[in-house]
């Protein structure tokens, strides 16, 4: 079965760069009807699509009621959402601070969980399947120690995740996850590469090291999440992929 998103409206946040741009790219290549971007800088149309735009900080307690509220308007329904949007800030047990703690859970885990709300209520209204991917994070089983915070907020969306397929199993909303270990983006380039100064080709030379020789790339990443809002994936739900190159519990 094609993984198809013919006619549907799908919500992408993080959509300026990354994971949250490849899958919105991929979800245009899949059919989609109409797509929602979301990121707190502008982002670049796909042409040859019918796109909304939004531009809004998720770290804004109203950020993710304007962005449930301009697709509604825009198409007058949702049909899928992508949580892409994610903040990586370090921070460990003897060096994080409230004001870190509380923007990381406002940007990982409660906008996520009000967008969802919402567009759990849209589908109800309704009386329409839908289905919702949470981009996760491999750091959800425990994490690093200098990503506490950060392994904390994937964590609660990982348990966001489950809870939300279970309780709306019956209205065929599905929900899945997908936890996601180190992947080649520009952002990881970025950073790297220029801002901490390791060099060019930095991060591939880490890749090479790994079992496939390379990263896992972000269009696998935006592959899967198509494939997981498509009815091709039906009935799944609940379910929290790992999308790594490690098995947890695999002896190291």
């Amino acid at each position: 079965m094609i993984a198809s998103l013919e006619g549907k409206v799908i919500i992408v946040t993080g959509a300026a760069r990354g994971i949250g741009a490849a899958t919105a790219r991929q979800l245009a290549k899949s059919g989609a009807e109409g797509l929602v971007l979301v990121d707190r800088t502008p982002i670049e149309t796909i042409p040859g699509l019918t796109v909304e735009t939004v531009t809004a900080d998720l770290i804004d307690r109203a950020a993710p009621e304007l962005v449930i509220e301009t697709a509604l308007a825009r198409f007058g329904r949702i049909d899928g959402l992508v949580n892409a949007a994610g903040l990586t800030t370090r921070a460990g047990f003897t060096d994080a601070q409230p004001v870190l703690w509380d923007r990381l859970m406002a940007v990982n885990a409660r906008a996520p969980f009000f967008l969802m709300a919402g567009v759990i209520k849209d589908m109800l209204t309704r009386s329409a399947p839908g289905s919702i991917v949470n981009i996760q994070s491999m750091n959800a089983h425990c994490g690093a120690p200098d990503l506490a915070i950060y392994a904390t907020t994937k964590g609660a969306l990982q348990t966001m995740t489950k809870n939300a397929a279970n309780a709306h199993l019956a209205d065929r909303i599905r929900v899945n996850g997908i936890n996601l270990g180190w992947v080649d983006t520009e952002t990881e380039r970025q950073l790297h590469e220029k801002d901490l100064g390791k060099g060019a080709g930095w991060l591939a030379s880490q890749g090479a090291k790994l079992p496939l020789g390379r990263f896992v790339s972000e269009d696998e990443a935006a592959r899967l999440a198509a494939y997981l809002l498509s009815d091709a994936s039906a009935p799944m739900t609940g379910a929290s992929i790992d999308l790594e190159q490690s098995v947890v519990g695999a002896p190291t």
